[in-house]
């Protein structure tokens, strides 16, 4: 059956080198702004299968696809199933997970469930119409609708009398579908294909009435969930990458990273590991949730092991853990499992190779550093060997490929490249080290500062009394007061603010933004947070603000800790005396934050 191309989305291309088209073309809307709000949840359950009232036509229709596909627009007619895509998942993979298989690992981190899903309940997401999403506001609240939990152990296959997957919406299945590891290739296994198919075909409905780039990212990602698990890895592939490239085009982290480890999930059944294991190390950003950053960890051990790489394995299964295992039954229980499967493996060819470093996952080159030798400066390459000269009074670090260095003649930074060539001869007295693309340099004085591109270009021409580096377009600068500019010199944060004073729940201090686009302003000792459009997400009022991964904590100054969502409306009332309390309230509220991947 032919493809049809999707048309473009308003954002880089996906990294990783094209593939065939997926069989279903979904119309992209213009691209989200990547510096809205990130008020959208983690995975909640999409709008209804009919679009909401101010949805306008999508621009496109899809292509012709098989009927457990189609998508629900009625000026593309729907294609017959080819027969051979109907094959089950071989008997032989649906043997009960052995109960005599106990690891190593202390009796109090064990647990009885050993699933792949989250079982939780998960909340319904508001429709939001085109036009809030082309304004670039991602304001739906963020306070989920919670439903009592489901703690009903189950071993091996689902519980006997459980409705059948093909009931009900099918994203509130796969949110509670608990799911069974196969001991020996730690590959998820279900028993009802044909009922997951019923679960794709009702994803491609709903995809069919989707108008946003967030709904699209999600239903194209948990398709590709679905088709990876009956084995049709083209077609999961053809949606995992579509899927990425939608949830690039929102600017939201989390949304972005759970596309990229479901792509990757599909990757690591086709075997094409390095990229698979890139993107579970690209997603696996510090700023996430410990739940899904645990399971980011989990999978990509999983990677692991499909290669032979059983120690690196071991050190993925032993992060998670540290993340999120004394606080989680489930995850314990497969880490138990596949540490089972590693002692086997390992019983017969070893623990395979080194440890990798992120670095060489990610397959980044260690540039030359700054190597002294007597009394000028040069670089060395990571084995010590100097490979350019030393013939500089001072030299900084490569960044973006450049490095600034000062010839003992001057007192003016040239700029060189990784041979040691030179860039820009010898201009400014005062520079900083490139970060996207750009440098702040000045030739002194109080608003000296300008930014210039790698041929020396001002980009940025408005001086600045002091500077911070750009990230994601974005950079902090004062003047009068701390504000912030973008890449093309316009002023995107007034600065009359006090300071910026951005701290994450774990305590680390983030220079200007995160990577999601938020950052902590002080004005006279409150606290609020902007994004880096400028918009005012939480007013200066209070007296301690941290950013939590899907929430803001806010403290009353006299010891007290509640919770804003990402709206800024209360969540979490301020009557807790540790903070860790907040942050375990949030965890019972938001449990969306552990996605089916």
């Amino acid at each position: 059956m032919p493809s049809v191309a999707a048309p473009p989305v308003a954002a880089p291309p996906v990294a990783a080198p094209p593939v065939a088209v997926p069989s279903v073309a979904v119309p992209a809307l213009p691209a989200q702004d990547a510096s809205a709000p990130t008020a959208s949840r983690d995975e909640p359950v999409a709008a209804p299968a009919t679009a909401p009232p101010s949805a306008r036509p999508v621009s496109a229709p899809p292509a012709a696809v098989p009927s457990d596909r189609q998508a629900a627009i009625p000026s593309a007619p729907p294609a017959a199933v080819p027969s051979d895509r109907q094959a089950a998942i071989p008997s032989d993979r649906q043997a009960a997970i052995p109960s005599d298989r106990q690891a190593a690992i202390p009796s109090d981190r064990q647990a009885a469930v050993p699933s792949d899903g989250q079982v939780a309940p998960v909340a319904v997401e508001r429709p939001v119409s085109p036009s809030a999403h082309e304004a670039g506001a991602a304001g739906r609240r963020d306070t989920p609708v919670v439903e009592p939990r489901d703690t009903t152990p189950v071993v091996g296959a689902r519980d006997a009398g459980r409705p059948s997957v093909a009931q009900g919406d099918p994203e509130q299945v796969l949110a509670g579908y608990r799911w069974r590891l196969d001991p020996a290739t730690l590959r998820e296994v279900v028993e009802e294909p044909d009922e997951f198919r019923t679960v794709r075909r009702r994803l491609t409905e709903k995809l069919g009435a989707a108008v946003d780039n967030r709904s699209r990212a999600r239903l194209l990602s948990l398709r590709a969930v679905v088709s990876r698990i009956l084995g049709e890895l083209d077609d999961a592939l053809a949606d995992g990458r579509l899927a990425l490239t939608y949830a690039e085009a929102t600017g939201e982290l989390r949304r972005t990273a759970v596309a990229q480890a479901r792509l990757a999930h599909v990757l690591r059944w086709r075997g094409e590991f390095a990229e698979a294991d890139r993107l579970f190390a690209e997603a696996n950003s510090s700023e996430l949730p410990d739940r899904l950053r645990a399971a980011l960890h989990e999978h990509a051990g999983r990677s692991c092991y499909d290669q032979g790489r059983l120690m690196e394995a071991c050190h993925h299964f032993e992060r998670a853990l540290d993340l999120r295992g004394d606080g989680d039954a489930e995850l314990q229980a497969r880490i138990r499992l596949s540490l089972d499967a590693v002692a086997e493996r390992v019983a017969k060819t070893g623990f395979g190779p080194y440890p990798r470093g992120v670095d060489e996952v990610l397959e980044r080159d260690r540039p030359p550093a700054p190597a002294r030798d007597g009394d000028l400066w040069g670089f060395s390459d990571p084995d010590g060997d100097m490979v350019i000269p030393a013939e500089y009074a001072e030299a900084q670090a490569f960044r973006d490929g450049l490095a600034w260095v000062r010839r003992p003649a001057t007192e003016r930074w040239s700029l060189v490249d990784l041979t040691g060539a030179t860039v820009l001869e010898p201009a400014y007295p005062v520079v900083r080290s490139f970060s996207d693309g750009l440098a702040w340099v000045s030739h002194g004085g109080d608003t000296g500062w300008v930014a210039i591109d790698a041929t020396g270009e001002v980009v940025v021409p408005h001086g600045f009394a002091d500077v911070r580096p750009f990230r994601r377009g974005v950079a902090v600068v004062r003047r009068e007061g701390w504000g912030a500019v973008d890449r093309n010199g316009r002023i995107v944060v007034p600065t009359r603010h006090h300071g910026f004073a951005t701290v994450l729940a774990d305590g680390r201090y983030v220079e200007g933004f995160t990577d999601e686009g938020l950052a902590v302003v002080d004005v006279a000792g409150r606290y609020g947070v902007l994004d880096r459009a400028g918009k005012v997400l939480v007013p200066p009022v209070h007296p301690e603000l941290v950013i939590h991964p899907v929430a803001f904590l806010v403290g009353d100054g006299t010891g007290r800790w509640g919770a804003l969502d990402r709206r800024g409306d209360p969540l979490i009332e301020p009557v807790h005396l540790d903070r860790d309390e907040v942050v375990a309230e949030i965890e019972r509220l938001l449990v969306d934050t552990s996605p089916v991947l």
